[in-house]
């Protein structure tokens, strides 16, 4: 079994309003050292052990569902989960 990890970003050529909601909310709270805040998404998802490749069916799920690659990115992490 494993745990992958999935964090989707906006591209940084992408405006992220709801990021700079955050830093202007931030800076009136006396944050001002913030310089810029970007907002994402994180999944995890539990997939059990598959005759298919693993990195292979992870970038087909960001890339067909969990990301919209035209103005996200995503990067992912696998680490396989022991069965106790």
């Amino acid at each position: 079994m494993y745990k992958v990890k999935v964090y989707v970003t906006l591209r940084e050529s992408v405006l992220d309003p709801q990021g700079t909601a955050v830093k202007g909310s931030l800076h009136s709270l006396s944050y001002g050292e913030v310089q810029d805040v970007r907002i994402g998404k994180y999944l995890e998802l539990t997939i059990g052990k598959s005759n298919r490749n693993l990195d292979g069916l992870v970038r087909e799920m960001c890339e067909r569902l969990l990301a919209n690659t035209v103005i996200e990115d995503y990067r992912y992490e696998v680490e396989e989960v022991v069965a106790q």
